[in-house]
C-alpha cells in the first residue's frame, strides 16, 4: 500500500433542490478529480438541506435504492475514486416517521463498502440565539462505531455532532484507525466557540488525520452554519482550511509521518486503561 494519498474535503451551501446540489457537488468532485485526489469527502446533508426535518422522511431513501445512493456510486466509479457521501436520510425497516442519518462510502469501482448511521443526534437549544435543533425528531441513532480498511488506511466514519465525544473515537483506535472521516453541519454558533478545537482535539489524542467536510453559508430555512472544512494531521496541524464560500481543500496525507509519529510519541500506548475501568 502506498503511503501517501492526496484527500479532497468538499464544502457546500446545500438547499432543498436536490438536483440543483447533486449538480454542485459533481462539479465540486471533478475539480478535486483534477487535482488528482483519490479520496473525496463530501459534507452532511450534502444532497438536502431542507426547510424542517420532515423533508429528510420526504426524500428518505431504501438503501441500495435511490437517486442520491445513484449519484454517488455513479461518480465514484465514472471517476475511479473513494467517495464518501457525507449523510444521505435512509429508511429505518417499520418505522415510517424515521430515517438514519448514514454515511455511505463507495470504493473506484462504485461499490457501496461503508455504512455508518450516525450516532450522537444533535438536540440542542441555544438559549441567547433562539436557536432550537431536534435531530431526534426524525433521526434514529445508530448503534456501531466504523472503521473500514482502504488503500488510503483504515478510515474511521464519524459525523458533526460526533466530534464532541472523544470515547468514540478511541473506540476506532481499537480497530485501528488512521483516518477519520468528518462529515458535518456545524451551526454557526457552536463552529465559532468550538469546531477548530474538538477537530484538532481528536486528531492529537488519536495521532490520526481528520478529514472534516463542512456546510457553509445561510440555507433555505435561515440556518447558518460555520464552514472551516480543514485537513489536520495527526500532530494536530491544520494543513488546509476553507473558512466559507462553496468550494474544496485538498491535502496529502503520509501515512510514513503518522507512523513516525506514532513511534516517536508513542502517547497511544500509554494509556492506562485499568484506571478507565474502575
Amino acid at each position: 500500500m502506498a503511503l501517501q494519498h492526496r484527500v479532497a474535503c468538499i464544502q457546500m451551501t446545500s438547499s432543498d433542490d436536490i438536483s440543483s446540489n447533486l449538480s454542485l457537488a459533481q462539479s465540486l468532485i471533478q475539480d478535486a478529480v483534477e487535482q488528482e485526489a483519490k479520496l473525496i469527502i463530501l459534507p452532511e446533508n450534502f444532497a438536502l438541506m431542507g426547510f424542517d426535518q420532515a423533508d429528510k422522511i420526504k426524500h428518505r431513501e431504501e438503501i441500495d435504492n435511490g437517486p442520491i445512493q445513484t449519484f454517488l456510486s455513479s461518480e465514484a466509479r465514472r471517476h475511479g475514486i473513494w467517495l464518501v457521501g457525507g449523510t444521505i436520510p435512509v429508511a429505518v425497516p417499520k418505522k415510517r416517521n424515521k430515517v438514519f442519518a448514514c454515511c455511505l462510502v463507495y470504493d473506484d469501482r462504485g461499490r457501496r463498502v461503508g455504512r455508518y448511521d450516525k450516532i450522537h443526534l444533535f438536540d440542542v437549544h441555544l438559549r441567547e440565539t433562539k436557536e432550537d435543533y431536534l435531530e431526534s425528531k426524525v433521526i434514529d441513532p445508530g448503534e456501531k462505531v466504523v472503521v473500514i480498511p482502504t488503500p488510503f488506511g483504515k478510515l474511521g466514519l464519524a459525523v458533526c455532532y460526533d466530534v464532541r465525544f472523544p470515547e468514540m473515537f478511541r473506540l476506532m483506535l481499537k480497530q485501528g484507525v488512521e483516518l477519520i472521516a468528518l462529515p458535518a453541519a456545524f451551526t454557526f454558533t457552536t463552529g465559532s466557540a468550538h469546531w477548530d478545537v474538538l477537530v484538532r482535539a481528536r486528531a492529537i489524542e488519536n495521532l490520526a488525520y481528520v478529514l472534516a467536510a463542512c456546510q457553509t453559508g445561510i440555507h433555505v430555512n435561515g440556518r447558518r452554519t460555520y464552514g472551516n472544512s480543514m485537513i489536520v494531521n495527526p500532530w494536530g496541524e491544520v494543513q488546509v482550511c476553507l473558512p466559507e464560500n462553496q468550494g474544496m481543500i485538498i491535502a496529502e496525507v503520509n501515512l510514513e509521518f503518522q507512523n513516525r509519529i506514532r513511534e516517536d510519541f508513542p502517547a497511544l500506548a500509554h494509556r492506562k486503561m485499568k484506571i478507565e475501568e474502575k
